[in-house]
């Protein structure tokens, strides 16, 4: 699971990472990255910790499927959370296919919007 100083949950937060990141799509996955962007809302002077948030609507399917896509990109994140930078805002939107996609399938999409928007891979 996703630890909570690295989960997103307010709604300036996602606008902002969508409206001010940058943005790479992949068959399953729109990842939407802000790098190293300060949180105002962050007591003292650390530098934050990276937040991601995850966007999962019913045109991925019913409640059940919605939640699985759900504890499956919370589960990938976790793991690719200390590759971005301190403070970077990372929103997931899960596109209609996603549903049906498995785990694999889901960690290559995510790896690979990623890498992109890290600037390790091509168009």
């Amino acid at each position: 699971m996703l630890p909570t100083d690295n989960r997103l949950r307010r709604r300036e937060d996602f606008a902002t990472a969508v409206r001010r990141g940058r943005r790479a799509g992949r068959q399953h996955l729109v990842v939407h990255l802000r790098s190293g962007a300060t949180d105002p809302h962050a007591p003292g002077e650390s530098a934050p910790p990276t937040r991601a948030g995850f966007v999962v609507s019913k045109a991925v399917g019913g409640a059940v499927v919605r939640n699985k896509v759900k504890r499956r990109l919370r589960h990938l994140m976790r793991d690719r959370v200390d590759q971005l930078p301190p403070g970077s805002l990372v929103v997931v939107r899960a596109l209609p296919g996603a549903g049906d996609a498995d785990h694999a399938q889901l960690a290559r999409d995510l790896d690979a919007a990623l890498q992109r928007l890290l600037g390790g891979g091509a168009r």
